[in-house]
Order: structure tokens, then sequence, then C-alpha cells
């Protein structure tokens, strides 16, 4: 479950200033969600992120600090608004330089908390995408809240010049992401240039990223731009930069530090200006360790890091984004298909993606291919998968297949000696007897296998 794109927390023990900041949000367009105390306000972001949270400083037991410390510690991007009837200026100077992102002294104006929360929502989630559209910043579709706070960071990042390295596993949508930090910089009106590292022979990657001249080497018949001074004045995304030759990575430190190409077989350099977008699946700190990656380049492109969660991790977009594949692949085979049977979308929920967003849309992109009806059925996406679902059982189930398991491992061990099984689960031997039964389990069996 996620937040409405519009929602605010507001936290607050005055039942009446409660009341009053609801009708005041809600007739500025807001959705707010009310929480009394700070330990309720911590129970609401567990089940939806908001996009701004409004929080009193005194309340009993946890204060408004203390909740402020708890949410920026694991949502950094996410704006506190502390309101109070004890503000001074000391302490508001104090409270900006902890991360807290505005600080109103009661009595305030609605007028001044709304101008403060609009700045709030507008800084941190500027074209955050709905979780049921067509994709927001890079095209991105989520309805997860780990994405949602990852793309408030993006909104953050794309407004600094900073370079970003993007890590995740292959299939997550990395290079979507780096679409996203373009889309949402000042360089968003410019060109984004991507290259994979990792596809292109170690030959071609140099005039690949940085041009070459005519006559460079053998085929060279005519001058080429590299990607570099294509890219002028907009984003470099340089995709599995793990991948990238070590010889190469000496170059591209130059250009960073010099912010100036040099094509091959030319003596001249070309400044440019760009921002590096990198990403990999790889560990570069064990790359660097084993020396097949550069320290200082490592810390030139890793100025801001942003993780994607696998999509394991974030199941609340499975059902998102297979309809979203749905209806953008499902006309390109000439289907109307419009959505998935109940048990087949189950399917795709208990499936564990170790493909990620890649491998989801190669299955939807199968099912709709093959589909005859309206809907997509579960033995289409049971062919399309190829693995057995991970399956997900009750409470019980699950303590009785372990109860089970762990009897005939018992047994094995003990060569079907019943005593001997009990004392090692310390369990009485009637007891232990009974177990037995319960799961059908003769001790003859494990003695005639011994």
């Amino acid at each position: 479950m996620t937040a409405p794109s519009d929602s605010v927390l507001v936290v607050d023990d005055d039942a009446d200033l409660l009341r009053l900041l609801d009708m005041r949000l809600r007739s500025a367009g807001f959705r707010p969600v009310l929480a009394g105390t700070a330990e309720q306000a911590l129970a609401r972001l567990a089940v939806a992120r908001p996009r701004a949270v409004i929080t009193d400083l005194r309340m009993p037991g946890m204060d408004g600090q203390a909740l402020f410390e708890r949410i920026h510690a694991a949502d950094p991007s996410l704006p506190v608004i502390i309101l109070t009837a004890h503000g001074t200026i000391p302490d508001a100077v104090a409270a900006a330089q902890r991360g807290v992102f505005g600080y109103l002294t009661k009595p305030f104006e609605s007028s001044e908390l709304l101008d403060l929360l609009r700045r709030a929502v507008g800084e941190s989630g500027a074209g955050r995408p709905e979780a049921r559209g067509g994709g927001g910043l890079g095209g991105i579709v989520t309805a997860s809240p780990l994405m949602i706070a990852l793309l408030d960071e993006v909104a953050l990042v794309g407004a600094s010049q900073a370079n970003v390295l993007i890590q995740g596993e292959s299939g997550t949508g990395k290079e979507m992401l780096a679409r996203a930090v373009h889309e949402a910089s000042a360089r968003r009106d410019g060109p984004f240039v991507a290259i994979n590292c990792a596809a292109i022979p170690e030959a071609l990657l140099e005039s690949e990223l940085f041009g070459h001249v005519k006559g460079a080497f053998t085929g060279a018949d005519a001058p080429r731009k590299g990607l570099f001074q294509a890219a002028q004045g907009g984003t470099v995304f340089l995709d599995e930069i793990g991948d990238m030759p070590l010889p190469l990575q000496a170059k591209l430190l130059r250009v960073l530090q010099e912010r100036e190409v040099r094509p091959l077989g030319s003596q001249q350099s070309i400044a440019v200006d760009v921002r590096i977008v990198s990403a990999t699946h790889r560990d570069l700190e064990t790359l660097i360790a084993s020396q097949a990656f550069r320290e200082d380049l490592y810390y030139r492109l890793n100025v801001v890091n942003l993780h994607i969660p696998p999509l394991r991790e974030r199941r609340e977009d499975i059902a998102a984004l297979a309809q979203h594949f749905v209806n953008t692949l499902s006309a390109k085979h000439g289907r109307h298909v419009i959505g998935f049977a109940p048990d087949a979308m189950e399917s795709l929920m208990r499936f564990d993606w170790p493909g990620n967003v890649r491998q989801l849309m190669n299955v939807v992109e199968q099912c709709c291919a093959l589909c005859t009806t309206v809907r997509i059925p579960a033995a289409l996406v049971a062919r399309a998968l190829r693995n057995k679902p991970v399956e997900i059982l009750s409470y019980a189930e699950a303590k009785d297949r372990f109860e089970r398991d762990y009897l005939i491992q018992l047994m094995k061990i003990t060569a079907g000696q019943v005593a001997e099984a009990a004392r090692l689960a310390q369990r009485n031997r009637t007891e232990f007897y009974r177990l037995l039964q319960k799961h059908g389990l003769s001790p003859a069996l494990f003695k005639q296998s011994d």
C-alpha cells in the first residue's frame, strides 16, 4: 500500500489543533493522515510514505525532535516541518542544521504553513510518478514506498551537478533511473547519451566515448565525434562501468578531472560540459581490492550513490508493472488483452524474479504474444516463467512442514533410535512418539535405511 501522492502526515497531541490542521490542509488540496502521538506516526509511516510530515515539538512520550531523528535516519529525503509554541531563533537554526525542513512557532498563519509545505513537497517530490500512471521521471512506473523514496532522492540529486553512481542487480531499471536523474536536472533539455561499457569491444570503446580523427586507425575514413561530445550540455550514462578496461578507466578519470576529451589520434583536446551518471551490478569495492577498478575513479563517480532495489523487495510494483507492460505490449502483438486472470496475477506475485523488471517484461510480452483471451490465464504465465513460483504457505502449514522435516532429520541422525532423538530434541520419549505418529513416521523406516 502506498500513500496518495499528495498525502501529508500530521502529528499533534492536541486534538483540536489536529482537526484544524486537517481542515486547512484539505481545503488546500492535500490529504492529511492524522496521528495523535509520535508512536502512532511511526506506525503510519511503516504502512505508507507521505509527501511530508508536520509534527508538534512538545508531545508526551516521544517528542517531535525524537520523531524527526527516527524519520531522518530511515528516510533522509522525507521533509519534516516542526511546529512549536516554544520556538526561538537558536532552536530554529539548530533544527535546520540537523536537517529539519522547516520550523514554525505557534501561533502561525495558515498561509505561512501552506507555503512552507508546498516548498517541501516541491523540493522532495517533484516529478514523482503515480503508481497507476504511465510513468513519471524516466518513465518509471511504481507503487512501492522504496521506489517513491528513491525518486524523491532523484529529484533532490537532479538539482545538483554531482556525478551519480547507480547500483543494483541486472534488470532492475538502472538506465531508467539514470534518465530520471537527467529529467530532474537543469540539463533536461540537453541530450541523454547512454553506452553499455560491457557490450562494446575494448578496441572500439575509446573511440565510441571520445571520438577519433580521420586516419586514427584502419577504417577511420572520416572524423567522428564521441559520445562525450554528442552529450554536450546534457548527461552521459555509462552503464556497467565495472566492466570498463583499466587503461580506459585512466583516460575517463582524466576527462572527469580536466573536463575535456582528446579524440583518438588527435593532439588537441576538446572541452566538454556533461554530467556523468554511471551504473553497475558489480561490487566496485571488491573490484578495487582486486585492482580491477581504480579507487580514484570510484570516488569521482560515486559522489552520490543511489541503490535501486530488486523487484522481490518491492512486490507492490509487480502488479503495476505487469499491467503497464500489458497496456504497451498487447497492441504490439495485435492482441486485445486487458489484464491477467486472478490466479495468473497471483503466480506473478509469488515468483521471486531473479531477472527483475526486465524478466517481468519478457514474461508479459510472451504472454501477450500467445494469449487468445482478454485476460492472460495462469497456464500462460506458468509456461513463460518455466520455474516453480515461490510457494507461500500459511503459518500452520509452514510450522507443520518444519516439524516433519525436523523429525525426519533427527531420526536419520539417530538411525531410528527414538530415545536418542528425543534427547536431542529435549522432549520426553512419550511426547516424541506422539509427534512421530502425528506425521506418520515409523522408527522402523529409519532403522531399515541405516
